[in-house]
């Protein structure tokens, strides 16, 4: 018998792109499950934390299954997270959606509103596009980023953007039609997109490998 592969959940709380994840593991062998028990979050060897939506529904909907405290918890300790889009700006302090207030706070920062002009130009919001990212102040080669290069394309679809307190947990930058976001982070065992690897061809689908090989999840 082979050894027992490690156990990823990817968390359920009613928004998100929960299947083309489940997908894109299946894809290179995590063994991965969908759930919204928090049994199963603290349980977890390593946790995948996706979404699409609204700022506040997401967190209103954390609390309800009692999932936002099992997070945290588990982050803390050091378990892998890797968030996605909506789940990246979760992981933040909080958000200015109106209403929204506190997310999960595991790093400091807020999450911004695309502005909807730029010195007199019309933004289009959502920025929904196949867009480049490029290196901030991290290296690329100790990421799960390692297959990618500097300004390869990644699908984006959001409203929001997380701007950290500190600038050293991003990973990538990205521009959009003038405006400078972070559109990725790493910081210890917490990696995340605000892009959807799993959307992005075959480069997105290595991001997953490259992470699961990282955390020993394969």
């Amino acid at each position: 018998m082979g050894d027992i592969k490690k156990n990823v959940i990817i968390i359920d709380y009613q928004l998100g792109n929960l299947f083309s994840v489940k997908q894109a593991c299946d894809t290179i062998g995590i063994n991965a499950k969908i759930s919204s028990d928090k049994d199963d979050v603290l349980n977890a060897d390593a946790l995948i934390l996706p979404g699409v939506g609204a700022f506040i529904e997401a967190m209103n909907n954390l609390k309800k299954f009692e999932l936002d405290t099992a997070i945290q918890q588990k982050v803390k300790s050091g378990t892998p997270i890797f968030g996605i889009c909506l789940g990246q700006q979760l992981l933040f302090t909080e958000s200015e959606e109106f209403g929204a207030g506190k997310g999960l706070d595991l790093i400091s920062g807020v999450i911004k509103r695309f502005p909807e002009t730029l010195e007199e130009r019309m933004i289009k919001v959502p920025h929904i596009a196949w867009n480049t990212i490029y290196k901030s102040q991290q290296d690329w080669n100790q990421s799960a980023l390692s297959e990618l290069d500097n300004n390869d394309f990644m699908y984006f679809i959001h409203s929001y953007y997380v701007k950290p307190a500190d600038d050293s947990c991003i990973l990538t930058k990205t521009n959009y039609d003038g405006i400078e976001f972070c559109s990725s982070i790493l910081r210890d065992n917490i990696f995340a997109t605000q892009f959807h690897p799993e959307k992005s061809a075959t480069k997105g689908i290595s991001i997953y490998k490259n992470w699961a090989l990282i955390n020993n999840l394969l």
